[in-house]
């Protein structure tokens, strides 16, 4: 008995959804008013397709979302998705989430009144892309940082270039130097393609490499790097709509904001919103314009407007004007895998943040969570280890393990540990696993 979701929505949220979880082997049917988006959707996934509006009866009856496990409500149209989701629920779907951009429905103090018409799961995708941000600021040296065990383990990507002492060795050899004792490299993304290393795996120049390590060490990786360590305190923002305000929100209490937006009408709204804000009105496609208010003197550059182009070219330029952080919002699929390689430091993609946090809900096996790296196929997976069976009578080398899957740590109760070959799993063990998608399957058998 596989999994019946239905997703009400096909645009990018949807597709991307889909395709995450068509992986799986899930059944999925997409509703849609747009034939042509759904017939597009059909010639690249193997999902079932609905025409019609999601919050008609008979296009959800005709979509079988009495039988559904999850209703993923996520259309452009907040009120749509409320109440195909009320709905849904009940006709008798499981789980019911909706996609929502009114932040005030997300307060602590509202959720409740959503969850009594049955809405499982608010989810905003600009919400969760300012948080992403937070984290990313507050952790600049990386390109990006995920914390699992409530932040016992840290795994942290960061790129090497030509004079990190790692280039040109290969990992067996990296062993013996006792500053990586407690740090180990996981997965190297190279060309576009995700490596999970070998001892004989041997680091290159610009290779993305995503270290393990205990919170403690954390800040050892960047010793060992020699990557230089700097303290945010200037950040610009360019942009205007819900995600660059969201977010200026969000950091104007802990750094000094300035916020450049084209539009002299929003710009007054603007600073209405953002007290604590330095809100500027001019053309943020031209550079000069940016270097007069200030850019060689910010410590961190978020290019957050409506266009993926616009937001790398601009923090390429940032990049060259010394700043020390740039992240781009990247909403093509097209730039994401490329945008490592051109030297663009950090991307957030609302469609791939919103995905990663409706999966953590989705998995079975004993999965506690679950994130995915921009442009790259593989994910962290926690799993529990609920029974005794083969996986804690054997180490970890005599257990099969796909080769596209790799036990990065382990969490014991209070203790931490970066497993090598002869460890061997307990009861009650959190394992974070990489794992490529042609290894999911295996890996669900092994932690069922």
């Amino acid at each position: 008995m596989g999994m019946n979701i239905v997703i009400a929505g096909a645009g990018d949220m949807g597709y991307h959804l889909a395709e995450r979880l068509s992986f799986d082997n899930k059944d999925i049917t997409l509703i849609d008013t747009d034939r042509n988006v759904l017939d597009y959707v059909a010639s690249k996934l193997d999902v079932m397709t609905v025409q019609g509006d999601a919050t008609s009866l008979d296009v959800l009856d005709q979509a079988n979302v009495q039988n559904a496990n999850m209703v993923l409500a996520v259309t452009t149209s907040e009120k749509t998705n409320l109440v195909t989701a009320v709905l849904a629920k009940q006709l008798g779907a499981k789980r019911v989430m909706a996609r929502v951009r009114n932040h005030t429905y997300l307060k602590e103090e509202n959720v409740p009144y959503f969850n009594n018409l049955g809405i499982d799961n608010l989810i905003s995708p600009t919400m969760l892309c300012s948080q992403e941000i937070a984290k990313m600021i507050e952790n600049s040296s990386f390109t990006e940082v995920f914390d699992f065990g409530g932040g016992k383990l840290n795994i942290v990507g960061i790129t090497l270039d030509q004079y990190s002492p790692l280039v040109n060795q290969r990992i067996m050899d990296t062993k013996e130097d006792p500053t990586y004792e407690d740090i180990r490299i996981i997965a190297i993304v190279r060309d576009q393609k995700t490596i999970i290393p070998r001892g004989s795996t041997i680091i290159r120049n610009n290779d993305h490499a995503f270290f393990i390590s205990h919170k403690k060490n954390t800040e050892s990786i960047i010793e060992a790097l020699g990557q230089k360590k700097v303290r945010i305190k200037n950040i610009m923002i360019i942009g205007g709509d819900d995600m660059a305000v969201t977010t200026a929100i969000r950091l104007q209490g802990d750094y000094r904001i300035t916020l450049v937006n084209n539009d002299k009408e929003r710009c007054k709204w603007l600073a209405e919103r953002l007290p604590d804000t330095l809100v500027i009105n001019g053309d943020y496609k031209n550079i000069e314009l940016l270097v007069e208010e200030g850019l060689e003197q910010m410590d961190a550059f978020l290019a957050l407007t409506e266009s993926s182009e616009t937001n790398i070219i601009t923090s390429l330029s940032a990049k060259n004007h010394g700043v020390y952080k740039t992240i781009a919002h990247v909403d093509t699929r097209e730039y994401i895998h490329i945008s490592h390689s051109i030297g663009v430091d950090s991307l957030i993609n609302k469609k791939l943040v919103a995905a990663n946090e409706i999966t953590r809900y989705l998995r079975k096996g004993k999965v506690d969570a679950v994130s995915g790296i921009y442009g790259v196929d593989a994910e962290f997976i926690q799993y529990s280890v609920s029974k005794n069976n083969r996986l804690t009578k054997h180490p970890l080398k005599d257990l099969h393990f796909p080769s596209t899957a790799i036990v990065a740590g382990v969490i014991r109760g209070e203790n931490v540990f970066i497993p090598d070959g002869e460890f061997t799993l307990q009861m009650d063990d959190k394992a974070i696993v990489l794992a490529l998608p042609e290894a999911k399957q295996t890996l669900e058998k092994l932690f069922h």
